[in-house]
């Protein structure tokens, strides 16, 4: 006769039921396929090129797909795997660490946030290794001299491990709301001359007057058409900051106002609603609550991250955070709806 010994499973009161999780999965193709579906209208009867919006939502649906599958089969080693190919990709990458041009920074935040998850997932012998290595990604990023991926990397190892303590999910999850609104609303401010008192000398030269000029010249060119924009991809045509010889991209370095310019303020809305439909997810996910917590600061952080950068013009971006998303809200096979384990 053999015995088994069933092991304890602990309610997690932080999120709603599971009923939720449905509701946020229809949710989020709705919005993504909206996204999608916009960016066709905004582009009609203009020589605009879409294809880069459509292949941005293509790689988070994907991505996000990809980690509900990995997370619910292997909630641990997928994560953590996830996040030791974005560290690969970011040291990897052509355009180095520092280049706040390029993806360096976004990916070196997403792989520290997909480290500290797969910590809290992990047995507890495991933890001190698995943070160890998310301490040490963030130390790449000093020494790399990517500022904006060591204060982003930093904040989330910070968050991660304070994510323990919150028995309620919600809160926090509002807090993440408000820091990723604040961000948009000030990039918006700096965009509209519309900072009470002036900018800092300070923070003008952090940002660099090009960077604010290309704010500026995305802001006029969504007042000519605040409905469909000028049409994606065409900033470069409309921007004359672009011109300069010092911008190696035709991008205004910021998500939201490159939605604006390119698609109108609905494409803006589009936009949040995409980060809102990820923070709901994580607020249904059946994942422990430090997981979620964990997840939703380093979504937060590379939403912030996007509104100073070029971060969600690069497909291994977004799909890195479709993945990130899909892992922390999956459901491992073994668990039972309603408990975690």
């Amino acid at each position: 006769m053999t015995s088994s010994v069933v092991e304890p499973v602990v309610q997690d009161h932080g999120r709603p039921a599971d009923g939720c999780a449905g509701a946020a999965d229809i949710a989020g193709v709705l919005i993504l396929a909206g996204c999608a579906v916009w960016a066709l209208i905004a582009a009609m009867g203009r020589p605009a090129r879409p294809e880069g919006v459509l292949l941005a939502v293509l790689a988070v649906a994907a991505g996000y797909a990809c980690g509900r599958i990995a997370g619910s089969l292997l909630p641990v080693a997928s994560t953590a795997a996830a996040g030791l190919a974005g560290f690969g990709l970011a040291c990897a990458s052509p355009y180095g660490l520092a280049d706040h041009e390029g993806p360096g920074a976004a990916q070196l935040t997403l792989a520290t946030g997909a480290i500290c998850c797969a910590a809290w997932a992990a047995p507890r012998v495991l933890r001190p290794a698995l943070w160890l290595l998310a301490a040490a990604i963030t130390l790449t990023a000093v020494v790399g001299g990517s500022t904006a991926g060591s204060v982003a990397s930093g904040a989330v190892l910070v968050c991660s491990l304070a994510a323990a303590r919150p028995r309620r999910r919600l809160p926090a999850l509002a807090a993440c709301a408000l820091v990723a609104a604040v961000a948009v609303g000030g990039t918006w401010a700096v965009a509209k001359d519309a900072v009470p008192g002036g900018l800092a000398p300070a923070l003008r030269d952090h940002l660099t007057e090009h960077r604010i000029r290309l704010w500026q010249d995305a802001a006029r060119i969504e007042e000519t058409d605040p409905l469909r924009g000028a049409g994606p991809d065409r900033f470069g045509e409309l921007s004359p900051a672009v011109a300069q010889p010092q911008d190696q991209e035709a991008k205004p370095h910021s998500a939201p106002l490159q939605q604006a310019a390119g698609q109108g303020l609905p494409g803006v809305a589009l936009l949040g609603a995409a980060f809102a439909w990820m923070l709901h997810a994580l607020w249904c996910s059946p994942r422990p609550t430090p997981v979620v917590l964990t997840a939703a600061a380093t979504l937060t952080a590379l939403a912030v991250e996007s509104c100073l950068g070029n971060a969600l013009s690069f497909s291994q971006v977004t799909a890195g955070a479709g993945l990130l998303a899909g892992l922390a809200t999956a459901r491992r096979l073994d668990q039972t709806p309603g408990t975690v384990p």
